[in-house]
């Protein structure tokens, strides 16, 4: 059984420094790579992707000097910006592929985005011929949410590293959680996570 493992905008603007910071989100970066160094031989890809927006123009309504923070956004992650860049305390090193999202319109979910050579995620798990994916990253309660009910809607199976997640509201990530079990994901903490056969760490 080959696995994917999604890690969804860890970046300077969504960490605690950022334009659209989130508490908790450099420890979340820094689980994440401690994790990644123990786990990456258990997938097939480690898949990062990127807020990347344009510099210039309002990204399709995706950027407002009034935003109201549910469909409208301060200017964040502008392309080869420090806000862009991933968080320093994440390891980037183990990631096979890099997504870029956003540039010129909104964009929520990794499946929205595109390698540098014009690859979307969805070409990558069909030439790795991966069914299961697990996601981790930032913010639970939009982008991470985004990713995982695209990977459900696709026909993949999808696990939710709820240890490895930072959302910007509690109420909100709760909610998102429950909505991605709800259609069928699976939540648990990545010391559950065994090798790529699923089978619970030891």
């Amino acid at each position: 059984m080959t696995r994917a493992l999604f890690i969804v905008d860890v970046q300077n603007d969504f960490t605690e420094r950022g334009a659209l910071g989130v508490e908790g989100g450099d420890a979340a970066a820094a689980r994440i790579s401690e994790f990644v160094a123990a786990h990456a031989a258990d997938y097939e890809i480690v898949v990062a992707s990127r807020d990347w927006h344009d510099g210039d123009g309002d990204n399709g309504g995706h950027f407002s000097e009034t935003p109201d923070f549910v469909d409208t956004w301060p200017v964040h992650c502008v392309a080869d910006t420090e806000g862009a860049a991933y968080d320093e305390v994440f390891d980037t090193a183990p990631v096979t592929h890099h997504l870029k999202k956003g540039q010129g319109r909104p964009a929520y979910s990794l499946f929205e985005g595109m390698t540098d050579d014009g690859r979307t995620a969805a070409d990558l798990l069909d030439a790795h011929l991966i069914r299961d994916i697990d996601v981790v990253g930032i913010a639970t309660d939009y982008c991470v949410r985004a990713s995982a009910l695209d990977a459900l809607a696709a026909g993949r199976t999808v696990r939710v590293l709820t240890d490895l997640v930072a959302g910007v509201h509690a109420d909100s990530s709760a909610a998102a959680l429950d909505e991605i079990a709800a259609a069928g994901g699976r939540l648990l903490s990545s010391t559950e996570v065994g090798g790529s056969d699923g089978t619970p760490a030891r």
